[in-house]
C-alpha cells in the first residue's frame, strides 16, 4: 500500500487503496500520489514509482494476441512476436490537438515491424493509445489517421453560443463531453477496456485528492472522457465514488505506470509544443491548452530522468520547429505528414538503438 507524504492525502477507504470493499471483487483503480515529491529523486535514487500494488486478480494478463509486422530489411523490431523479449510499452501523452503527431509516429513505428505488449495512454493520448489497443496493425494506424483528417475542433471542443449561455447559468464548465463520447461510440471498437486486444491502461486524475487514478477495466467510454476531461473546460466526470479529470494535472506522461505494469521498454509518443510561435495563442482555451502542453514536456522529462537503469526507454522525438495550438484542428494532416517523415529518419538512424531524451524535448524556443 502506498505511504501518505506529508501534506498529500485525502480520506478515502481502502476501496480506492486499489481494492473493493472488504470480502468483495477488487477496485479496478490503481492510485497514485502526485505532487512535486513524485519528481523529486535523482537517478541514484530508488525509484518509488508511486503506486499501490495490484492484487493478484487484476494483474495485467500477457498478450492476448499476436500482431507482427513485416518489417524492412535491417531494421530493429520491438515486438510480443518473441514470448521471452521484455516486455514493450507504448506510452501516449497529451496535447490536444497535437495529438495528430502521435498518429504520423505510429504509422512509421507499425511500417516497421515495431509493436507494443501494452498501452498506457492519458488526455488525447487516451483517446489514440485505446484505437491502437484495438487494432494495433498498420491498416488499423491507417484508420485512425483517416479519422484524424476528418476531425475539426467542433467535433471536439463542440462550443457554441448554447454552451457559452450554459455555461454563464451553470458556471462549472464550458464545453459539454458530447463530442469526445460521440468519437469514442464512432470509432473504439471495443466497450470495456478489458476487451481490447492490448492491455490498455488509462491515466486520470482524482481532482479532489490529487492521485492519478489508472483505469485498466470497465467502461472505455468513461475512462477516456474522464482522462479528456480538462478543468474549467470540461465537468470532471462522476465515477466510481470519484470524481476524475484530466491525466496531465497529475501524470500526463505516465511513464511509472507503464513501469508499473511491467514493461522494460518504453517507446514514448510525445505530442511536443508550439515552440515555433511568435506570440501566445488567440483564446482562453488554447493558451491554457499551449500551458498544458509545456507542463507535460517538463513533466515528461523529469519522469525520465528519474527512471530506473533496468528500465530501456526511447522517446520518438517531435516536431520541431512546431506553430500553431492545440486547439486548432486545421494542420492535422501537415502534423501526421511531418511525423509520419521524422519518425521514419529516426528509425533509420537507430532511434531505437539507444535512448535519450531528444532536444526538442527540452526546453527551447527559435
Amino acid at each position: 500500500m502506498r505511504s501518505i507524504e506529508p501534506g498529500i492525502h485525502n480520506h478515502h477507504s481502502s476501496f480506492d487503496e486499489g481494492w473493493g470493499p472488504i470480502g468483495l471483487q477488487p477496485s479496478p483503480f490503481v492510485v497514485m500520489d502526485s505532487g512535486p515529491i513524485a519528481f523529486a529523486m535523482s537517478r541514484n535514487d530508488d525509484w518509488d514509482d508511486g503506486l499501490t500494488d495490484l492484487p493478484a486478480a487484476i494483474t495485467p494478463p500477457t498478450p492476448r494476441s499476436r500482431f507482427p509486422n513485416a518489417a524492412p530489411p535491417g531494421s530493429r523490431t520491438l515486438s510480443i512476436t518473441d514470448p521471452d523479449a521484455p516486455k514493450t510499452a507504448f506510452v501516449f501523452a497529451g496535447g490536444g490537438s497535437f495529438g495528430a503527431v502521435q498518429v504520423g509516429m505510429l504509422q512509421a513505428l507499425a511500417a516497421h515491424g515495431v509493436a507494443a505488449d501494452m498501452v498506457v495512454g492519458s488526455s488525447v493520448g487516451a483517446l489514440n493509445g485505446a484505437f491502437y489497443a484495438g487494432d494495433p496493425t498498420v491498416s488499423g494506424v491507417a484508420r485512425l489517421a483517416e479519422i484524424w483528417r476528418g476531425l475539426n475542433r467542433q467535433d471536439v471542443f463542440p462550443v457554441s453560443w448554447r454552451t457559452l449561455v450554459g455555461f454563464l447559468w451553470r458556471r462549472d464548465f464550458l464545453i459539454p463531453h458530447d463530442g469526445v463520447r460521440r468519437l469514442i461510440e464512432d470509432y473504439i471498437p471495443f466497450r470495456n477496456l478489458e476487451d481490447a486486444r492490448l492491455p490498455i491502461h488509462i491515466v486520470t486524475t482524482d481532482i479532489i485528492s490529487g492521485d492519478s487514478v489508472v483505469l485498466s477495466e470497465g467502461s472505455a467510454a468513461e475512462a477516456i472522457v474522464a482522462s479528456t476531461a480538462i478543468p474549467g473546460a470540461f465537468t470532471p466526470v462522476h465515477y466510481r465514488n470519484r470524481y476524475l479529470a484530466d491525466g496531465a494535472i497529475s501524470s500526463n506522461t505516465p511513464v511509472r505506470v507503464a513501469v508499473k505494469h511491467g514493461a522494460k521498454r518504453l517507446i514514448v509518443l510525445p505530442t511536443g509544443h508550439a515552440c515555433a510561435n511568435q506570440a501566445p495563442p488567440v483564446g482562453a482555451l488554447a493558451n491554457a491548452l499551449h500551458a498544458l502542453t509545456l507542463l507535460i514536456a517538463r513533466q515528461l522529462v523529469n519522469e525520465l530522468e528519474n527512471i530506473g537503469p533496468d528500465v530501456e526507454y526511447f522517446v520518438v522525438p517531435p516536431l520541431c520547429p512546431l506553430v500553431g495550438s492545440p486547439y486548432d484542428f486545421s494542420r492535422t494532416s501537415d502534423h501526421i505528414a511531418r511525423a509520419l517523415d521524422t519518425t521514419n529518419a529516426w528509425l533509420a538512424s537507430d532511434g531505437l538503438k539507444a535512448g535519450h531524451i531528444p532536444h526538442e524535448l527540452q526546453p527551447h524556443d527559435h
